[in-house]
């Protein structure tokens, strides 16, 4: 268990609000249409966002951008605001916590044939409808059913 995941236990045994940051991936697809990727994660093989605990010393949108490339092996350029946030109940070897995650929209600009995590998650390009159909955490089902294209202007880089 890495020192930030035993932090964050810790907090969470003594009731207290516990964090990650996520990335939802995005690009237009050939057709011009938006689409988001979802990953596997690597236990229950269901699908989720990319995410992870905050980094220290790293703005949460740049620890997203770094779970996206490490966890759905892609680049790009994470937007400045958040595009919401999602609350789950994280499975531990003894019981659950609740987390609280904060969502930034990644612009894809390339997808990696390899990467850090390749080996134990499948990644997939889907309509923002059709990925909160996949999704089994309500709060994010909903982020994504509701995600609209961003305008240009607004992505900005690190």
């Amino acid at each position: 268990m890495a020192p930030t995941k035993k932090k964050a236990v810790r907090k969470a045994k003594n009731g207290e609000r516990i964090r990650q940051v996520a990335a939802i991936p995005f690009r237009l697809g050939a057709a011009g249409d938006f689409e988001v990727m979802l990953v596997t994660s690597r236990t229950t093989r269901r699908f989720i966002v990319p995410k992870g605990w905050p980094m220290k010393g790293k703005s949460g949108r740049r620890a997203a951008m770094i779970e996206a490339r490490e966890e759905a092996g892609v680049l790009g350029k994470t937007l400045k605001e958040p595009a919401g946030t999602y609350s789950y109940w994280k499975r531990l070897e003894n019981g659950f916590i609740r987390v609280d995650v904060i969502v930034y929209l990644l612009e894809v600009t390339k997808e990696l044939s390899n990467w850090q995590e390749a080996e134990s998650r499948q990644r997939a390009w889907l309509a923002p409808e059709d990925a909160a159909l996949l999704i089994d955490e309500p709060d994010l089902s909903t982020l994504l059913r509701d995600l609209k294209l961003p305008q240009a202007e607004s992505a900005g880089g690190l």
